[in-house]
């Protein structure tokens, strides 16, 4: 039995996990949950799992959910001390599904203690990656991805060399928005941009779908997760969102990992690794693979940078090193707020991160380092957003 700690249990993939786990039992169950503000989903959470300890954002929230509690738990924190305390105790899992760079301090208590984390926050492997995985190392902790290209990867390293790696490439959906011309893309609106046509996300993973920066955030988080240069990972558009990703090795071999787009089979594979739950039902993947007497064809096409800026960025975050892979996260999130706040057009997300690299001075990566980029970017980002009218952009 894994006793898991959900960080982010009322968004997108901390409410999938937790339908894993009620689904598994006898092999899961529920340590810890957090959530930023939703009350009545944790409470409703709460009092299914039954969790030892639980933590809300804010201290006016407690006695609200305490209200709505059907039992006693051992503890009920809130804000960053609450995510302290929900990575403390009897856990030895952590999926950290939370948005932002709120749940910095609780993942690296996590792996400084040991603990197995299991990484769905596009931010944190991003902006602290470095700072991170370092930390893990030294720790002994195992980081396991959640995303599906990255268990793609994961899973096709199995018994692996990773010097015999010549190219990851990650596959991407191409969003809503693959064949729409630039200047089509400019009148965009929110409302079209969170509907994705193939995955269930957030508000924000499905926004930066929409501009493909979630693509080059995963190139950052590759980097990361498996030691590889810039130069070794590539993307290429996949509008099935079935295979997920492929290794080319130096021999000239590929391995993929094929899937129905359903993200709770690469959160099962993380919460139970390295067991694979069992009882799935593989009609989906056989269907979506042509195994179901059905014709299915899979395509493969070149990005286009051209209409797509944002990879382009992240390439560039990822090569300038230090910082700057932090100061993109954050200038990233604040611009898309912006635009989903209807203060800006689609085509200025990515112009304004452009903006928010060009004046960053860079600095080593260290926590204060991180933090201070971070605060840096989401401030200047802020400020431009508030001069859209005389910036040009």
């Amino acid at each position: 039995m894994r006793r898991v700690c959900v960080l982010g249990s009322t968004g997108s993939i901390g409410s999938q996990a937790l339908e894993v786990i009620g689904r598994h039992g006898d092999m899961l169950s529920v340590a810890a949950l957090a959530a930023r503000d939703n009350v009545a989903e944790l409470a409703r959470q709460a009092n299914r799992f039954r969790p030892a300890r639980l933590s809300i954002g804010s201290p006016e929230l407690v006695s609200q959910l305490r209200a709505e509690l059907t039992y006693e738990p051992q503890a009920i924190g809130h804000g960053a001390g609450g995510l302290l305390q929900a990575v403390e105790g009897d856990v030895e899992c952590v999926l950290a599904a939370t948005d932002g760079m709120a749940g910095l301090d609780a993942v690296l208590a996590a792996v400084d203690r040991g603990l197995t984390v299991a990484l769905a926050n596009k931010e944190l492997a991003v902006a602290a990656g470095e700072l991170l995985f370092a930390r893990a190392r030294a720790a002994g902790a195992v980081i396991l991805p959640v995303d599906s290209e990255h268990s793609a990867v994961f899973q096709c390293l199995a018994g692996e060399r990773i010097e015999d790696v010549r190219q990851v490439v990650l596959t991407a959906s191409g969003g809503p928005f693959w064949e729409h011309s630039a200047e089509r893309m400019r009148d965009v609106t929110p409302e079209q941009a969170l509907a994705h046509p193939t995955w269930a996300m957030g508000p924000k993973n499905t926004l930066d779908s929409a501009t493909m920066m979630n693509k080059g955030l995963e190139i950052i988080e590759a980097s990361r997760f498996f030691g590889l240069s810039a130069d070794q990972l590539e993307i290429v558009v996949h509008r099935q969102s079935v295979a997920h990703a492929f290794v080319i090795f130096t021999d000239g071999s590929v391995k993929a990992q094929l899937a129905a787009p359903d993200m709770r089979i690469p959160i099962g594979y993380a919460l139970a690794y390295p067991r694979r739950l069992p009882g799935a039902d593989a009609t989906k993947t056989r269907t979506a693979i042509g195994l179901g007497g059905e014709t299915a064809r899979l395509t493969f096409e070149p990005l286009d940078e051209s209409r797509f800026p944002a990879v382009a960025l992240c390439f560039r975050a990822l090569r300038a090193g230090g910082t700057y892979p932090a100061v993109l996260s954050a200038a990233n999130e604040e611009a898309g707020r912006a635009f989903l706040q209807g203060k800006m057009k689609f085509t200025d997300i990515s112009a304004l991160v452009a903006r928010a690299l060009d004046e960053h001075a860079g600095g080593p990566a260290t926590l204060e380092g991180i933090r201070a980029a971070d605060a840096w970017a989401r401030e200047i980002t802020r400020e431009n957003v508030g001069r859209m009218n005389s910036l040009h952009i």
